[in-house]
């Protein structure tokens, strides 16, 4: 039987499995798990990290090999640090916060949550949850270590990888009218200029079980409940049921 390779972007653990029965594991009974098996490791990695998600399907039977990478087949911790950043607002626009999930070869090693806004939105509050894990990222690159920034926000992630180019060119203006978030914008895009060759920034869909975009949600929502405004690191017991069963954003 050909080799399969088996991609869940949304499951109890997501990431490339090289057998069936691994990956059955974590989507079996997940509500909104999504899966889908590829005939070579290429295409897999390819659709994981480019977000290219698809609807629940039967991924098909099991698979003869042993596992890429990690443990029990599971290669989604390729990076030695991953940076889930996140924004909260409640109302929209209203008290708004981020937070921070990091991650070191696979293992949660650190919250952080704050920049707290009275009037902030869901789009700020995600840039700037994003700016400072950009930050993160070029110290974890200057050090040597391979770095992933995640994000559910399409928005951010379009602001400086799409359309900042382009803004920048033409003077940081639109023909249409202002560009919203400039500041912040800009102050992002500077640092990922300087570190896109070494960085995946990929965006991971909102809510459906990641556990890294989860807590990052948690902690933007405890800054806006807290009303915290420096970024600060969370230095309470990181049980992670518990801090899932924290107010989501």
């Amino acid at each position: 039987m050909a080799q399969k390779f088996y991609v869940v972007w949304a499951g109890r653990q997501t990431g490339i499995f090289t057998d069936w029965p691994t990956a059955q594991k974590s989507v079996d009974k997940f509500a909104g798990a999504r899966f889908k098996s590829f005939a070579t490791r290429a295409e897999a990695e390819q659709a994981f990290h480019g977000g290219n998600a698809a609807p629940r399907q039967t991924a098909g039977g099991p698979a003869a090999g042993r596992a890429v990478n990690g443990r029990n087949g599971h290669v989604a911790h390729r990076f030695e640090v991953s940076i889930y950043c996140d924004g909260a607002c409640d109302p929209n626009p209203g008290h708004a916060g981020s937070g921070i999930a990091v991650y070191r070869n696979g293992g949660l090693t650190e919250l952080w949550y704050g920049l707290y806004n009275p009037r902030g939105t869901n789009n700020t509050a995600e840039l700037n949850a994003l700016f400072h894990a950009l930050r993160m990222a070029e110290a974890e690159i200057q050090s040597g270590h391979t770095v992933e920034i995640c994000s559910d926000s399409a928005y951010s992630i379009n602001c400086i990888r799409t359309w900042a180019p382009s803004w920048e060119k033409k003077g940081w203006k639109r023909a249409d009218g202002e560009i919203k978030n400039l500041e912040i914008i800009q102050a992002c895009y500077e640092i990922y200029q300087r570190i896109k060759k070494e960085l995946t920034l990929t965006h991971v869909a909102g809510h459906v079980g990641h556990e890294g975009n989860e807590l990052a949600d948690r902690m933007a929502m405890l800054a806006a409940q807290r009303r915290e405004k420096e970024l600060r690191l969370f230095e309470e017991t990181k049980d992670i049921p518990a801090l899932l069963k924290m107010r989501a954003g």
